[in-house]
């Protein structure tokens, strides 16, 4: 937790106590379902919740934008980005409805008003939002084909409508198709060698 206090010394009290209770929640349901990786826990909040948060350093959410987090798992990045954003609302959406129904409890008992899971597969929600976030899904090609219309037409923040993908490692490949994608790494910000070949990737789809 004094990572994120490092990295984001301007959070209210509240945001740091629900930042701070995360790693408990987490390690309670984990004995449930596997949300988070019993090999990476022991680094829960630098590869989980700071790694996240990436998207917070090079981008701030509009009050009112609506946001899915595509694929969410245990709730990443979206739990995280949410105590953050406050007055954006985040659509959580997941096809495992057992990990869905975890994350019911852990928005409760964070006492979280602007997030909202849902158990449906991506291609099929009908919402409309500003931006997609995701981390460790699938392919930024396959992702894309699965939102591309999902966004509304009218962007509300200084970048245009679209998605935010958590990568790491060389993404020549997946990027050929994506010209106009915008890198931003994440060991620019953090200065942890975990980070070293981190990103966060930004692509247009309006």
């Amino acid at each position: 937790m004094e990572l994120i206090k490092k990295y984001f010394p301007n959070l209210l009290d509240q945001q740091i106590y629900r930042l701070s209770f995360l790693k408990n929640l987490y390690a309670y349901w984990n004995t449930h379902v596997n949300l988070v990786s019993r090999k990476t826990f022991h680094n829960f909040y630098q590869q989980h919740v700071l790694f996240c948060l990436g998207i917070a350093k090079v981008f701030s959410f509009y009050p009112g934008s609506c946001v899915m987090d595509l694929g969410t798992g245990g709730g990443f990045p979206g739990i995280p980005l949410s105590i953050v954003f406050p007055h954006t609302k985040f659509i959580l959406v997941d096809s495992v409805r057992k990990k869905i129904k975890i994350i019911e409890q852990i928005i409760y008992n964070l006492h979280l008003k602007n997030v909202h899971p849902i158990c449906i597969r991506a291609e099929k929600l009908e919402n409309k939002f500003d931006f997609v976030v995701t981390r460790a899904v699938n392919k930024i090609n396959i992702i894309d084909n699965w939102i591309k219309n999902k966004f509304k037409y009218k962007s509300n923040s200084q970048i245009k409508n679209g998605a935010l993908y958590l990568k790491g490692g060389n993404l020549h490949d997946e990027l050929k198709e994506f010209p106009h994608a915008i890198e931003y790494p994440l060991n620019h910000y953090f200065e942890e060698p975990f980070f070293i070949t981190k990103k966060v990737i930004w692509i247009s789809n309006i």
